[in-house]
């Protein structure tokens, strides 16, 4: 089965510290490094690893940096018949600042993300058709998310939707007939102006989205596991108890993992443990891409914790 992820394509500079710099203040770096990054990117390449077969749409810049993601997407042996190069854009930019405590604050320079366009969906289509999901993300202009969502539905394709960075303008009655919309606490909140303080209210606000026409709701809440909530279905997937070292793109490992086991034959909780377990594996090393395991790490990972 085939995975379509349309979104974001960003470069990831990344400083570690051992706390964050208070406003005016200078700290020294402990390390320093520059990697592929960006939801888009990051989901794909976790689906690729996982074992998907990927189709990336997106676009990079005309620029060192988007040679560099080019070149990743093809190491990854991601389709990229629809990577597409923004003229004279530089390529999306993320400056990164990881703590200690492996807590990380994001500043992004979208580039030439916001150069994707509904049109660039819709020159892909003949290939989405082929696809079995289509992975959205919020780093790319909205019309170009709403026109995926329309696509998916027009075409009867699955289509998981993480809004992510989380966007106040987000119109929720066009994200009727998504299969998945993937939040977290914080973007839930935004989304639906209730209130996230308990597995109640998590709950409460999760319905006011399937009243809008979602299908299924999985909210990912850290420490507390995901939560997956449907018509008729609440139920908690715990996460896995691990040493973080850098928390930077846990998301993202969770949803790429998901979708490719979600995508093998439909089992929701199932794909939920596989994706906690993923992103808990993940979070052990420092990084994005690079920290997401391999099959062959991801499967001594499950052996060694007695999962699966």
């Amino acid at each position: 089965m085939k995975i379509a992820v349309i979104g974001s394509t960003m470069m990831d500079v990344v400083a570690y510290t051992d706390a964050m710099p208070a406003p005016g203040e200078t700290r020294a770096m402990q390390d320093f490094h520059v990697a592929c990054g960006g939801k888009g990117a990051n989901q794909a390449v976790a689906a690729a690893k996982c074992g998907a077969e990927v189709l990336m749409v997106t676009k990079t810049g005309d620029d060192i940096f988007g040679a560099r993601a080019r070149e990743n997407f093809a190491h990854f042996g991601i389709d990229m018949d629809y990577v597409m190069t923004a003229e004279n854009t530089p390529n999306g930019v993320a400056s990164i600042i990881v703590d200690n405590s492996s807590q990380n604050r994001i500043l992004i320079n979208k580039g030439a993300n916001d150069c994707l366009t509904p049109d660039d969906v819709e020159q892909a289509a003949p290939a989405l058709k082929q696809c079995d999901m289509i992975v959205l993300q919020m780093e790319v202009p909205l019309a170009t998310v709403y026109a995926a969502i329309e696509l998916g539905r027009k075409y009867d394709i699955d289509v998981l939707l993480n809004p992510a960075p989380a966007n106040p303008d987000l119109d929720i009655s066009k994200l009727a007939g998504c299969a998945f919309v993937m939040p977290n606490e914080t973007e839930l909140s935004l989304m639906t102006g209730m209130p996230v303080n308990s597995q109640a209210e998590i709950e409460a606000a999760a319905k006011k989205l399937l009243a809008m026409g979602v299908k299924k709701v999985i909210v990912t809440m850290g420490h507390q596991g995901s939560l997956l909530v449907t018509a008729d279905t609440v139920q908690v997937v715990p996460t896995m108890k691990v040493d973080a070292v850098d928390t930077t793109g846990a998301g993202d490992s969770y949803i790429g993992c998901f979708a490719a086991n979600y995508a093998k034959d439909g089992d929701i909780p199932g794909a939920m443990q596989m994706a906690s377990a993923y992103a808990a594996l993940g979070v052990t090393k420092k990084g994005t891409q690079e920290a997401y395991g391999t099959a062959q790490e991801f499967a001594d990972f499950l052996k060694q914790h007695n999962i699966g």
